[in-house]
């Protein structure tokens, strides 16, 4: 059974940074990609960066130039570098299977609290 734990989150000031970091566990992780979503209080998931299998990454505009998304296959971990938060930024943070959109096997999240 796949299983994704999330962990990084935290509170931290607008323009600050934070790493959040994806476990995966119980599926061929080299072999999947993988993508970083984002529920803000009271909205649904959205999209925010994939990454294929072999590497490239992709993001989407409201985090593109501040997010980096990598991955440690020999870890068998994903990393969303965040840098320039602000508030507009808060929300529980997923990793799920896949490379865009924002259905998939996700884990339980880690919550980013950005304060201005």
């Amino acid at each position: 059974e796949a299983r994704l734990v999330e962990s990084g989150g935290g509170l931290v000031h607008s323009g600050g940074s934070l790493r959040l970091s994806c476990a995966g566990s119980g599926f061929p992780f080299n072999d999947y990609d993988l993508k970083g979503l984002r529920e803000a209080p009271g909205k649904g998931a959205v999209w925010v960066a994939g990454i294929e299998a072999g590497g490239s990454a992709f993001y989407s505009d409201s985090v593109k130039g501040r997010f980096t998304i990598s991955r440690d296959n020999a870890r068998n971990t994903i990393y969303l570098q965040m840098d320039s938060l602000s508030s507009e930024d808060t929300g529980l943070y997923y990793c799920a299977i896949g490379l865009i959109g924002s259905s998939g096997a996700r884990g339980h999240g880690t919550q980013v609290t950005v304060s201005s």
